[in-house]
């Protein structure tokens, strides 16, 4: 029987966030609003990727940033500290190389399966709904919570950053579900998570 493969480590000062989900939900848009609010706003060093389906809309797809205070020398995720996953296929599909002290965030609208305790449900589509009317702001609902639960970049940064990247004329919509998902997730009790993914779950 062959060694198991060793996961390699992270480079100090280097943060790896995930976002995951279907075409169509707007998580490559998530996720060039949390690096232009890492990169333009806040000065750090980013790097932002994204891999669609099969399909445009519809099949799964996953964007990735990657924050550091230094010079970055690889663009994509080696071991995400944090995974955001709108809906229970990309969470089964993009969770298996979180870090064993990372964190995975999840719409509890969409997915009802966790895969590990190091985990928060939040409900990002039924918020959006409830506070802007419209399923589609899920995403930022979503990139507000992952930055209140992370302090990845300001909230000042990103704001901005939603403002200049987001259709004339929804900016206020947009920070209003933004908002609201920095709000549910101060409801979060971090502390109260084990510290690590357990072996088990870093087998699923």
């Amino acid at each position: 029987m062959s060694a198991p493969k060793r996961r390699k480590p992270s480079r100090p000062g280097r943060y790896e966030i995930r976002f995951s989900g279907s075409g169509g939900q707007g998580i490559i848009l998530a996720a060039l609003i949390l690096a232009e609010a890492a990169g333009l706003h806040d000065g750090k060093h980013v790097c932002q990727t994204q891999a669609y389906g099969p399909e445009s809309r519809g099949g799964a797809s996953k964007a990735e940033v990657v924050i550091s205070t230094g010079e970055i020398d690889y663009p994509k995720a080696i071991q995400p500290d944090v995974v955001v996953a709108m809906n229970q296929a990309a969470c089964d599909r993009y969770f298996t190389d979180l870090k064993p002290d990372g964190l995975l965030v999840v719409d509890s609208t969409r997915v009802e399966d966790l895969p590990t305790d190091r985990a928060v449900a939040i409900g990002f589509t039924a918020l959006a709904l409830k506070v802007t009317g419209k399923a589609l702001m899920a995403n930022m609902v979503a990139l507000g919570a992952l930055v209140q639960l992370t302090g990845a970049v300001s909230m000042k940064g990103l704001e901005t950053a939603v403002k200049r990247r987001v259709p004339p004329g929804t900016g206020q919509m947009n920070l209003k579900a933004l908002r609201a998902g920095a709000s549910a997730a101060k409801k979060v009790d971090l502390a109260g998570l084990p510290p690590k993914v357990t072996p088990d779950e870093e087998e699923v």
